[in-house]
């Protein structure tokens, strides 16, 4: 990964986000163009360009991001239910080359997703 990405520099401060969540892994923010009502983005501190990235040592870090985002989703309250995204490349419309989970609720989902 060339330089640091967007999440890099709010996980560095130097760009300000809204934190709901932190730990010496992972950090959960609130996403600056939500699409449900509770968008909330949980991110790897280690700057890993995509999923597919992700390594065998990386896998306790997978876990660890699922974890954390249901462990915010009842933060949140979202007792009726959320989605979970990943999304992985271009084609699955990866916008920052930073792993990250989008955690969605607040609203009923529609399937397909799109």
């Amino acid at each position: 990964m060339a330089g640091k990405t967007l999440f890099s520099k709010i996980i560095d401060g130097e760009i300000p986000g809204r934190f709901v969540y932190q730990d010496e892994l992972v950090v959960a923010i609130q996403d600056i163009n939500p699409q449900a009502p509770t968008h909330i983005l949980v991110i790897s501190r280690k700057p890993i360009d995509k999923l597919g990235a992700a390594s065998a040592e990386d896998e306790g870090l997978l876990g660890h991001l699922l974890r954390v985002a249901d462990q915010v989703a009842a933060q949140q309250g979202l007792d009726q239910g959320y989605r979970l995204v990943i999304n992985c490349g271009p084609h699955g419309q990866q916008t920052v080359p930073h792993l990250h989970v989008h955690l969605l609720g607040g609203r009923q989902m529609s399937w397909p997703p799109g």
